[in-house]
C-alpha cells in the first residue's frame, strides 16, 4: 500500500504509520508506568519516611482561630500518624502566600495547608493568583465550620432583625458596619446581609477584629458582624446585643438569637477552616490523609478546643469537602462583585 500527498507525490508507506501508531501507543503507556510508580512511590515514601516531620502550613497570624485550630490538629495527627506534626505560620496577601507553596511541593503528604474560607473567597478576589484554587490543590477534610454572630451596639433604635432592616430603608448610607479585615468572610457577610436585604449600610475597615469591635463597643460603629466566640463575652456582660445568627438555624449556643434566615430565607455565611494537600496526592496516600484527619478531629480534645473557638466539628470525607469548595467558590463570586472588594 502506498500513501500519496495532495499534490500526488508519494509520503511514507503504511509500515510508517503503524510504527508511529504503535510509538504513541507505547508512549502512553509508559507515562501511565510513571505515574502509577509515582504514585506507589509517594504512598512508600509516606510509609518509610516516619522520621520526617509533617508540615502544616497556615497562611494567618499566630494565636488567631486558623492557627489555633492548626495546633490542636497537629497535637492529635502527630499520634495518630505516630510522626512529628509542625505548624507553619506564613502570612499574607490572604492566606495566598502559605497556599501558594503548598501547591507548589511535593505530593508526599509531608507539606499541608491550613486553610479558612479566605481560600473560597481569594478566587474572586485577586484578579491574578499565582495558583488554581481547585485543580492545585488535594482537599482532605473540612476541619470545622464557625458561623458568625450580627452584633450592635445597645443604642440602636433597632433590636429585630426586621427593625434594623426597616432603619436601613428609611435611613440609607447613615448606619456603618465595622470590618475587621477587608475581603474577609465576615466583611462579606455583612454584604451577602445587604445584597439580600436590599439596604445601603456603609462599610468602616479597620486593620483587625479588635480595633473593630472596641469602636462597636464604644457606639463610634453601630454594627459589625463578628466571630461568636469573640463576641460572647460582651453579650453576656449587655455591652452588645445580638440580631441574628448567619447559620441556617438557631445555634445551641444563643437559642433565643433567630438566624437572618428566619427573615431573609436562602441567607447563610459561616466561616470554614480546612485541611488540603497539593494537587495530584495519590489515592493510596490520601486515604492514609484523611482517615488520620478525620480521627484526629473527632478526639475530645480537639472538638473542645473547637468548640472553645465558637465552632463546629465537621471532619468530612475529601470528596464531601471537594464537592462543598466548588460550590462556595460560586457562591461567593457574587458577593465579592456586588461589594466591589478590592485586595488590600
Amino acid at each position: 500500500m502506498q500513501i500519496f500527498s495532495m499534490d500526488g507525490s508519494q509520503v511514507r508507506g503504511a509500515s510508517h504509520v503503524t510504527s508511529v501508531s504503535r510509538n504513541f501507543k507505547l508512549l502512553w503507556a509508559l507515562k501511565a508506568l510513571c505515574a502509577f510508580s509515582l504514585s506507589v512511590c509517594a504512598s512508600q515514601l509516606w510509609a518509610q519516611s516516619a522520621s520526617a516531620p509533617v508540615r502544616i502550613l497556615v497562611g494567618a497570624p499566630a494565636g488567631g482561630t486558623t492557627d489555633t485550630m492548626a495546633r490542636s490538629l497537629a497535637q492529635a495527627l502527630s499520634q495518630q500518624w505516630s510522626r512529628v506534626v509542625l505548624v507553619e505560620n506564613r502570612t499574607g496577601a490572604g492566606g495566598n502566600v502559605a497556599a501558594e507553596a503548598v501547591a507548589r511541593s511535593a505530593p508526599d503528604g509531608l507539606t499541608l495547608l491550613m486553610s479558612f474560607t479566605s481560600h473560597a473567597i481569594n478566587a474572586s478576589l485577586y484578579p491574578h493568583l499565582p495558583f488554581d484554587p481547585i485543580k492545585d490543590f488535594t482537599p482532605i477534610t473540612m476541619v470545622s465550620t464557625s458561623p458568625s454572630i450580627l452584633v450592635a451596639h445597645p443604642s440602636l433604635a433597632a433590636n429585630t432583625l426586621p427593625e434594623l432592616i426597616a432603619l436601613a430603608k428609611a435611613q440609607p448610607g447613615k448606619l456603618n458596619f465595622a470590618i475587621g479585615a477587608l475581603g474577609s468572610s465576615l466583611h462579606l457577610a455583612g454584604d451577602a446581609f445587604k445584597l439580600k436585604a436590599g439596604v445601603s449600610i456603609v462599610n468602616v475597615p479597620y486593620r483587625g477584629t479588635a480595633p473593630a469591635i472596641q469602636d462597636v463597643l464604644a457606639g463610634q460603629v453601630e454594627l459589625m458582624f463578628a466571630n461568636v466566640g469573640n463576641a460572647q463575652q460582651y453579650l453576656s456582660a449587655g455591652k452588645l446585643k445580638a440580631l441574628g445568627v448567619t447559620s441556617p438555624k438557631r445555634l445551641a449556643s444563643f437559642p433565643q438569637v433567630p438566624s437572618i434566615a428566619e427573615t431573609l430565607p436562602g441567607f447563610e455565611s459561616s466561616a470554614w477552616f480546612g485541611l488540603f494537600g497539593p494537587a495530584k496526592i495519590s489515592p493510596e496516600l490520601l486515604v492514609r490523609l484523611e482517615s488520620g484527619a478525620r480521627a484526629a478531629i473527632q478526639t475530645p480534645d480537639v472538638r473542645q478546643r473547637i468548640e472553645a473557638e465558637g465552632a463546629s466539628a465537621v471532619a468530612n470525607t475529601s470528596v464531601e469537602f471537594a464537592k462543598f469548595l466548588e460550590a462556595d467558590i460560586a457562591r461567593w463570586r457574587e458577593v465579592v462583585k456586588f461589594s466591589g472588594a478590592k485586595p488590600e
